[in-house]
């Protein structure tokens, strides 16, 4: 048995015998489902009622009425009738060119091995026709389909990638809500008519495998959320509780504690070792998680960026989740396509280094930062080492300061023929590799590369 397979059977033993109870100490000892770890790069999509407007960004409710940006207010006096409403928005939210197969097959080339998609953001406007939400959901109005149940299926039939839900428990202009709010939260209606059973019917409903929650305002504590005893149910009870992994934004105070994967922050990236197990969310558009028309194309980030961010994330035990977002028409635009089919055919050449690796001893190379590790260990309890170059080294040389070297160490390049001699560095510390001059079509990759080495000490 591999030690990945003995990871997953210890994984299956302990969830099965296990029985949650709703306190953080219980319910933070849950083992990770070892998919999670191994999977290392997913897909989140913001899709709702803000991408009709699709101006500033997914908080363009919020930013219009009540912290009253002045351009969004600007975008509004001069572009729509006085006595237009945010709801007026929804019946523009068409998703006319949806095919949730036509984007399977795109995020199938990603690469990504899960997707996340927003079920419900602050706005309150359920991507499914939930019972709880009355006329305020996708079935009631706008595109009249459910949007979630469309695209799970398609995820489920034609790829491998794990299904996911965001799930925002907030909701800015729920009336429930803002009287539970001034009420200090000593109140519960909106918790007892309103999110919690919609996010039981959720996961009953759709089982995702990933449940993203989110407070878009970080106020409220567990108690009031009731969090932990929803997630108690989950562990224990729920269609998905042996493989379901959940991240950390369930109270106000919850944030980088709680919760089976930390994120902290948006766009949380390190760049150290960290102690339990973290996902870096972050977004191409370098402004918005939602889908702007008046994006420029430097508002993208570069494949060459994306993957620097993605080497930086796994080297240091995190997972990356990267977000696109679609029109109001249901089109994942070409900029966002290009994007995530570039990184794709990286990672078809490198998977090697990604998929069920785990951090070295050291993350990147003490010369710069441009260097970034990780680790396997083989069958017969060898290491192989991977070093992801993100830009081509100067001179003929390699110079790799951290590997300790064997006689048998041998370098190669992931998709490339070949192996590459090598001396050790200055007093036997670290590795030299002569790389040879190759034509630049001949190279593997436009963007970065990948140096596998065998038989290393440390």
């Amino acid at each position: 048995m591999s030690i990945k397979q003995l990871a997953i059977y210890i994984f299956f033993i302990e969830a099965n015998s296990a029985k949650y109870t709703p306190n953080w100490k219980s319910l933070d000892s849950r083992p990770l489902p070892p998919w999670y770890d191994q999977a290392k790069f997913g897909i989140f999509i913001h899709w709702g009622v803000f991408s009709v407007p699709s101006f500033h960004s997914e908080w363009f409710w919020n930013y219009w009425k009540l912290q009253k940006i002045p351009d969004v207010v600007s975008f509004m006096e001069k572009n729509y009738p006085p006595d237009f409403t945010y709801a007026d928005f929804a019946s523009q939210f068409t998703v006319e060119f949806f095919n949730p197969r036509e984007w399977a097959d795109i995020l199938q080339a990603s690469g990504a091995r899960y997707v996340v998609l927003t079920s419900k953001h602050c706005e309150g406007f359920t991507n499914w026709p939930s019972k709880y939400s009355f006329n305020w959901n996708s079935n009631a109005t706008g595109p009249n389909r459910d949007l979630v149940g469309e695209l799970s299926s398609a995820i489920r039939e034609k790829t491998n990638l794990k299904f996911g839900l965001y799930h925002c428990l907030s909701e800015w202009f729920n009336p429930l809500y803002l009287s539970d709010k001034e009420s200090n939260f000593t109140t519960q209606d909106f918790v007892k008519v309103k999110i919690m059973p919609e996010l039981y019917e959720l996961v009953s409903k759709y089982k995702p495998e990933v449940l993203w929650s989110d407070l878009c305002e970080k106020k409220g504590p567990a108690s009031y959320w009731t969090s932990r005893e929803f997630l108690t149910w989950l562990y224990n009870e729920s269609p998905v509780k042996e493989t379901v992994v959940t991240n950390d934004r369930w109270c106000d105070v919850c944030l980088c504690k709680h919760g089976g994967y930390h994120t902290c922050t948006d766009r949380y990236n390190p760049g150290t070792l960290q102690k339990h197990k973290w996902e870096n969310c972050m977004t191409i558009d370098r402004r918005s998680w939602g889908y702007r028309r008046n994006a420029n194309i430097e508002d993208y980030l570069s494949v060459h960026e994306i993957i620097t961010t993605f080497a930086s994330t796994i080297s240091c035990g995190g997972n990356m989740l990267m977000n696109i977002g679609p029109t109001k028409n249901g089109i994942i635009m070409p900029v966002f396509e290009e994007r995530l089919r570039q990184f794709g055919s990286w990672l078809k050449v490198n998977e090697e280094a990604v998929y069920g690796t785990v951090p070295w001893s050291h993350q990147n190379d003490s010369s710069t930062k441009a260097i970034w590790y990780t680790m396997r260990k083989t069958d017969n309890d060898g290491t192989v080492v991977y070093a992801i170059l993100l830009s081509w080294p100067a001179q003929s040389v390699l110079k790799l300061f951290e590997p300790l070297a064997t006689p048998d160490t041998q370098v190669t390049m992931l998709g490339y023929q070949g192996k590459f001699s090598w001396i050790p560095g200055l007093e036997y510390q670290g590795i030299y590799v002569n790389v040879p001059m190759i034509p630049w079509n001949k190279l593997p990759s436009q963007w970065a590369w990948v140096f596998k080495l065998t038989f290393i000490d440390n």
